[in-house]
């Protein structure tokens, strides 16, 4: 009767604990959202409150002042990209360092593990600094890693490498080696090898690299203010930051701004989810 008691107890606190920890999160969430529809006087004056009128008007300001599908292409552009790059040498290079197995190739891989305790701050105006002298031409067609789609698309396929490897590399250990052993026995090369076998079988930590970095890369702020300088090249974070004036804050607009800024991660999200658990237990785990 007493052990009946303890774990009622149990499940009444642990379930208490839970309501907390969701209102923590999801409480913002609902501050954003019902704050969007209303003007800057009734948020003044209610935050917590549902608005007078349900109107997508500060919506349709905001995509307009932000210039949203100028910005989502932009933001899809260059996520995209990276996360694709990322994702095909980040596989290949946990591959050949997990299999290879020799004293080299595991100094490498202790390398890039070290560079993941470098904070983006130490590193931020030396990168930018070098980088800023590449130019090549002149004119539209000049190539230049600053100011330009393809210098943040090259410089987040570096930043995202190092944990994508780590990830990548614990995950490979589990495939088993005969299928390798027979795939050469087959007939097929190294390049064969892994993306007709090795690769289908990263599926889920594939996944789970990738909704990391799509999340980590879509709400950058730093890198894309410090590379892009041309409005036409803003993301949607970039577009986003100007509602926030230094003397008056637009902030109807701004939780618009914000709301359409998350929509398209938690689409991605919710179509993903069930590979992050999986991938990440069974990649860092057993790294």
């Amino acid at each position: 009767m007493s052990d009946m008691k303890m774990s009622t107890k149990k499940s009444i606190t642990g379930a208490i604990v839970g309501w907390i920890l969701s209102l923590m999160v999801i409480g913002p969430v609902y501050i954003i959202v019902i704050n969007s529809f209303k003007t800057r006087g009734q948020i003044f004056s209610d935050q917590l409150g549902w608005p007078e009128v349900f109107s997508f008007e500060f919506y349709s300001a905001a995509a307009k002042q932000m210039s949203y599908l100028n910005s989502l292409k932009n933001s899809l552009i260059i996520v995209g990209i990276s996360v694709v790059f990322i994702v095909l040498i980040a596989s290949m290079a946990a591959w050949a360092l997990a299999r290879r197995n020799t004293r080299g190739s595991r100094i490498l891989f202790y390398m890039f593990l070290a560079t993941m305790l470098i904070p983006f701050q130490a590193v931020m105006i030396p990168l930018i600094q070098y980088f800023n002298s590449w130019r090549l031409g002149s004119g539209d067609f000049a190539f230049k890693m600053i100011d330009s789609r393809y210098g943040l698309i090259f410089m987040n396929i570096g930043f995202g490498m190092s944990l994508s490897i780590f990830l990548y590399y614990g995950f490979v250990k589990s495939v088993p080696l005969e299928m390798e052993e027979s795939a050469k026995i087959d007939g097929c090369n190294q390049w064969s090898t892994f993306w007709q076998v090795v690769f289908p079988n990263l599926l889920p930590i594939t996944v789970t690299v990738a909704i990391l970095n799509v999340i980590n890369y879509w709400n950058d702020y730093l890198l894309p203010s410090l590379v892009l300088r041309k409005p036409a090249l803003r993301t949607i974070p970039l577009s986003t930051f100007f509602f926030f004036g230094e003397f008056n804050i637009q902030w109807n607009l701004a939780l618009a701004g914000l709301v359409m800024t998350i929509i398209p991660v938690i689409i991605f999200y919710l179509l993903a989810q069930r590979y992050i658990i999986s991938g990440v237990m069974a990649g860092a785990v057993k790294g």
